[in-house]
């Protein structure tokens, strides 16, 4: 058992390097990462697709890479958007890893990508552990998940710089707890800022877009003050072994412990490229 412990800490630590690397290269090319987790189904596809349209409409320089185990469905459905889009199929990962997405982005990233999204696997778990370079994370519910997604995903929403709320149109019909859900947030994420957003009827549009560009400016990303898993150590006593200190002050993003790289197979790639006007 320790041993299989310490394998997976070793796992996580090689991640981690990679992710800094990548983090660090981002910010070197004037680009910021935000990756977005949620369960299967949350919306988050729909969500990106108005963000980035919102994006082109006012000239920001962003494209998406969106992971999944099949079909190329999600990036078909970015694609409208007129942005930089590519897919990529893990082939049965259930989560993308820095290194994975470091290959991807070689040779395909416009140079002048000042935000880029990035759809993990739809999964609240494996995802929430494996930092991708990110500098923004952002934790995706929808109304009709309940109120107690946060409890039961306690690393996925207590590792979050943001939490979305999607879906809202259909709140009252889902009977959703507003308050108890914003309440079992703030017990594994206090201080996390939570926004709610409905693809339908434009409730929120733009709001990840502005949060993103702050960030991009360098502006104050929240901190989470409290690891919510055994295994994840934040420097203040509570948990162990994986060390992550987000420290975004800098519009770099955080950073995490050191090690070395760590990679799975990368699976099959498609690509789905689109520019806008006064893109190269």
């Amino acid at each position: 058992m320790c041993r299989m412990v310490e394998l997976h800490q070793a796992v996580l630590a090689k991640n981690d390097a990679g992710a800094q690397e990548l983090r660090a290269e981002l910010a070197e090319r004037g680009c910021v990462a935000v990756n977005l987790l949620s369960s299967p189904g949350s919306g988050k596809t729909a969500l990106l697709e108005a963000e980035l349209t919102l994006a082109r409409e006012r000239g920001v320089p962003v494209a998406a890479l969106t992971a999944d185990l099949a079909t190329e469905n999600d990036a078909l459905r970015l694609a409208r958007s007129g942005m930089p889009v590519k897919q990529v199929l893990t082939d049965g990962l259930c989560h993308l890893e820095a290194a994975m997405l470091r290959g991807h982005l070689a040779g395909w990233l416009p140079a002048d990508t000042r935000l880029l999204f990035v759809e993990n696997v739809g999964n609240l778990v494996c995802p929430a552990s494996y930092d991708l370079g990110e500098s923004l994370r952002v934790a995706l519910a929808s109304v009709t998940e309940g109120e107690d997604k946060p409890l039961k995903y306690p690393t996925a929403f207590g590792l979050a710089n943001l939490v979305v709320v999607t879906k809202t149109d259909l709140a009252e019909a889902a009977e959703f707890d507003r308050e108890g859900f914003l309440a079992n947030v703030a017990r594994v994420n206090p201080g996390v800022e939570v926004l709610f957003n409905s693809a339908r009827t434009g409730q929120g549009r733009g709001e990840l877009l502005e949060r993103a560009l702050a960030v991009l400016a360098g502006g104050p990303v929240h901190r989470p003050v409290l690891a919510c898993a055994p295994g994840h150590d934040h420097g203040d006593g509570h948990g162990g072994g994986h060390d992550h200190d987000h420290d975004h002050g800098d519009g770099a993003g955080h950073t995490h412990g050191d090690g070395a790289g760590h990679t799975h197979g990368d699976g099959h790639t498609h690509e789905h490229a689109h520019t806008s006007a006064g893109r190269s």
